[in-house]
């Protein structure tokens, strides 16, 4: 029976596939972004902030059959009987399960029958991310996952492709540029990961200007013993910028915490009060009701007078701290933040 990964049925919510891309780059991230629509799904593996493969969750060899049927005019050792082949010992009627990838398997079996040399198949699947990326970037709603390992972390790589090149090149050949100019213009820090290095602490997204984040991996805080356990503490972080949510849920272990993202602060009451979380992470500027108010109002409640809230802004007036102490907020964290800088007052606040 094949499975899929429950985010797959969440609700959908707005999009942005550059920043998605800078999120899981600009860190030189090893992970695989899993993003899911209605009518498609999307695999993307990276390996240092490279992309090794990027492939659909599912008919992936009708993708991979054309694209070896273009290349069997170059290679002669490709034919019609090879690709029945590669069906036959691969597609085994779960195509459309994450792992392993079956379509990944038969450009190894490929390499490793010499049908293609190990340069050809780094063709191929830069042919292959070219057509994937270049339907990923017209996507406006759906959700994603970011995790840390996959099953291509043990299989060999064939090409460590520049993202930002891959991007260029699809919008010169999607049809209506004007989807991609909108993104470009919100995510106009994508640089291309062959001229940087990996500095010691690298921003998260130029879009979030004064708002940014910053990653420091070398300075994170030691997991303590009692959170290795197998509880979840759940954490509510609400902040009317989608980006600076899903940076916060990349900070977050998913396997220590249930990160739940909320961009609407009117809508936010009403989900705490439903799913009492562990912890709370405030924006103290937003629009129709500020993070001061929405703390106040809190904790008149009952169930959330000692639940941890945490005040986060980019304002760093005693007055503000002050403000944060009389409507009784737990701490304060001031934007620009590292990884470390997050992850400390968590488990600093956390039961």
């Amino acid at each position: 029976m094949n499975t899929f990964p429950i985010i797959r049925y969440r609700i959908s919510q707005k999009l942005q596939p550059l920043s998605l891309l800078s999120q899981i780059t600009s860190n030189y991230s090893t992970c695989c972004l899993q993003v899911f629509s209605i009518s498609e799904s999307w695999l993307i593996y990276l390996e240092k902030g490279k992309l090794v493969y990027a492939c659909y969750l599912n008919n992936m060899f009708d993708l991979l059959d054309r694209k070896l049927q273009h290349l069997s005019q170059e290679i002669l050792t490709l034919n019609g009987e090879i690709n029945q082949q590669l069906r036959a010992r691969f597609l085994t009627g779960v195509e459309n399960q994450i792992t392993p990838r079956l379509d990944y398997m038969a450009i190894c079996w490929l390499v490793e029958h010499k049908y293609i040399s190990s340069e050809q198949a780094g063709i191929l699947i830069k042919e292959l991310a070219l057509e994937v990326l270049k339907s990923f970037l017209t996507l406006n709603e759906g959700n994603y996952e970011i995790t840390p390992q996959s099953f291509l972390n043990d299989m060999p790589k064939f090409c460590y492709l520049d993202v930002r090149s891959l991007v260029e090149q699809c919008q010169n050949k999607l049809k209506n540029p004007k989807v991609i100019e909108s993104a470009v213009s919100q995510q106009s820090s994508f640089q291309p990961l062959n001229k940087i290095q990996p500095p010691t602490e690298t921003k998260i997204g130029q879009e979030l200007s004064q708002e940014s984040i910053v990653i420091d991996d070398n300075k994170l805080p030691q997991i303590p013993e009692q959170y290795t356990k197998e509880k979840i503490y759940t954490i509510f972080c609400i902040d009317d910028n989608l980006t600076v949510l899903n940076v916060m849920k990349l900070f977050l272990d998913d396997q220590i915490f249930s990160v739940i993202g909320i961009t609407d602060p009117l809508k936010a009451l009403t989900q705490v009060l439903r799913n009492k979380p562990d912890l709370i992470l405030l924006d103290v500027e937003m629009p129709n009701i500020g993070g001061y108010e929405l703390c106040r109002l809190l904790r008149k409640h009952s169930s959330f007078k000692s639940t941890p809230i945490i005040m986060v802004t980019g304002r760093t007036d005693f007055q503000d701290r002050v403000k944060a102490k009389i409507v009784r907020a737990s701490g304060y964290l001031t934007k620009p933040f590292t990884k470390a800088e997050l992850l400390k007052i968590v488990f600093q606040n956390i039961g």
